[in-house]
């Protein structure tokens, strides 16, 4: 309850800090928010076409296109996200230093403002469907599901971020190598059949992956019209909970000593 308060509270400096994430983003773009839909499309239209015609084992995947954009969907959310709330301490600290304000809104506020993009890419997905006459169920419904994980999971993991980069820099010029890695350890692009002589390490590295579990759950409900199993929820449930609490108490430790550091 005190932690809704504050969010009431605060209100209006958090729809600020949103707002001016977003100007700052698209200032002087001719097109301006329509880069958040375009972006995903265009990368979209690129990949199906290296990896449909490179990979004959892609053409057993129904409407690649949907399937290549489900797995867009959630790890470029993921990804942005933890990326730019990592910073947010740092990039805040004229405003610490002067008011009093909760500081875990600076990264929830930097999530937040990637959930804009998160929409206007679930958009993208709703044109590709269309275009390509995918088959729509009563299952796209339950999509909040996956994508509430994997917006809880980002908040955990970008107050991990966001304590820890204020006391290492370095982190932020790492952050992107990580997050390259993550990513070809997500079956975003390829099938998990392709992993069938993969080492064991790998499979067992992608099977654990939070955002594999996510993935699974998107594509099950958008794009097989199905419900996806029950321990695929149970996964994810873990998963953010992990995020969060650890996320949480490491900032909650930290953030009395970022007005020293920042």
């Amino acid at each position: 309850m005190s932690f809704i308060s504050v969010f009431v509270k605060y209100r209006a400096l958090i729809d600020q800090l949103v707002m001016r994430d977003i100007k700052t983003k698209y200032r002087r773009s001719v097109l301006g928010l329509l880069w958040t839909v375009l972006n995903p499309l265009l990368m979209m239209v690129v990949l199906s076409i290296v990896f449909s015609y490179f990979f004959s084992r892609y053409g057993n995947i129904d409407n690649f296109p949907v399937y290549l954009l489900c797995g867009q969907v959630i790890f470029n959310f993921f990804n942005e996200s933890t990326s730019i709330a990592m910073g947010s301490i740092i990039h805040s600290g004229e405003l610490i230093k002067k008011v009093y304000v909760p500081k875990y809104l600076f990264p929830i506020s930097k999530v937040m403002s990637s959930g804009v993009n998160l929409l206007a890419s679930m958009i993208a997905l709703v044109i590709v469907m269309v275009v390509t006459r995918a088959r729509v169920t009563p299952t796209v419904m339950l999509a909040v599901f996956p994508l509430t994980y994997v917006l809880l999971f980002s908040v955990g993991v970008s107050l991990f971020l966001s304590a820890a980069a204020v006391s290492f820099r370095d982190l932020l010029h790492l952050y992107g190598v990580l997050t390259t890695a993550w990513m070809y350890l997500t079956p975003m692009i390829y099938p998990m059949e392709i992993l069938e002589n993969a080492p064991r390490w790998v499979v067992f590295i992608v099977n654990i992956n939070p955002l594999t579990a996510f993935i699974k759950i998107f594509r099950c409900v958008v794009l097989e019209g199905v419900t996806a199993p029950a321990i695929l929820h149970v996964q994810s449930l873990l998963w953010c909970l992990v995020a969060l609490v650890i996320g949480a108490l490491v900032f909650r430790r930290a953030q009395d000593t970022f007005i020293l550091k920042i």
